[in-house]
């Protein structure tokens, strides 16, 4: 069945999304663990929904594997400026004991957006799409490669021994249900200007099923303003805490913010009653910054994604 994507289905993909994780976590793909499903989803329905297409595929009652498809669309950001997204990126997951299913995934992806550039980011480790994907026309990205690219890793660590935070003289941590929405809403811009994000966002992530507010966390100045702020996605099925958006203010980086956020998160996670965390980041060369951030908390790679592209 194809139509728009809605909150059922993806809490329908989020189950997936656990059951792989329980058995391979390497085969999870980009945009399709538990955390990014309820985020992206969270914070895009309300603007862009009208352009999200999926499908779904079962075994009996069970999902075993979705396609979200991202048409062209219209974006308008907080400086003002517009972007038109002119191709077309696939959002899929393939249960491992039904991988066959990923040409069907593919044939659909290439009718529902057909004639357009189509982009996708299997995992490396899953050796079987990827050849399936090669079958079907699909090559290596070059532009999300290189010292520059936009490929992504994803990094993983247990909680048995986590370092205590520390924060400079002024600053506190907060949640957001105590800092409250417009705070909120404030920290995610300031750190990813020009950005998308609003009010209306925020209200759509914290709908989401899987929305924690005490777990949703932020580091305020001693002026007020919220210097960090980071998203905990806890999956209580497999005791992992995922990260989800993480960033910090132009003004206040470079100065331990971030990794005392970090670390104070992973024990709120642990309080939570998860035994792993997970955080993901760009990992080229070129963007050491995240990737570095993130190994000075005990975080290593597990994974990554293989970018391509499909020019129609």
């Amino acid at each position: 069945m194809t139509d728009l994507l809605t909150a059922e289905d993806v809490q329908l993909m989020q189950g997936l999304a656990q059951r792989v994780t329980a058995t391979r976590p390497d085969l999870v793909n980009a945009d399709a663990s538990f955390g990014e499903l309820a985020w992206n989803w969270g914070k895009g329905h309300a603007a862009d929904g009208a352009s999200w297409r999926r499908r779904l595929w079962f075994d009996g009652g069970d999902l075993v594997a979705w396609g979200w498809a991202q048409l062209p669309r219209r974006v308008r950001r907080d400086d003002g400026s517009v972007k038109d997204v002119t191709g077309a990126y696939l959002a899929h997951q393939v249960h491992p004991d039904h991988a066959e299913l990923v040409d069907e995934v593919i044939d659909w992806y290439d009718t529902t957006a057909a004639g357009l550039e189509r982009t996708v980011l299997p995992g490396a480790a899953d050796e079987f799409a990827l050849r399936r994907w090669t079958a079907h026309g699909y090559e290596t990205d070059p532009a999300a490669l290189g010292d520059t690219g936009s490929w992504t890793q994803l990094n993983e660590r247990d909680l048995t021994d986590v370092e205590e935070p520390a924060l400079p003289d002024g600053f506190r941590f907060r949640t957001a249900d105590e800092a409250g929405p417009e705070a909120a809403v404030r920290a995610h811009v300031d750190a990813w200007s020009p950005s998308t994000y609003t009010a209306e966002s925020y209200e759509g992530v914290r709908k989401t099923s899987a929305y924690r507010g005490d777990l949703h966390i932020l580091v305020e100045a001693p002026d007020g303003t919220m210097a960090c702020s980071a998203i905990l996605w806890l999956d209580e099925v497999n005791r992992t805490a995922e990260f989800e958006p993480v960033g910090t203010h132009p003004a206040y980086r470079r100065r331990g913010l971030a990794r005392a956020m970090l670390l104070h998160g992973l024990h709120r996670a642990r309080a939570a009653g998860a035994t792993h965390a997970t955080v993901a980041c760009l990992g080229a060369p070129g963007h050491p910054g995240a990737r570095g951030l993130y190994y000075s908390v005990g975080f290593r790679q597990v994974s990554r994604d293989a970018p391509l592209i499909k020019v129609s």
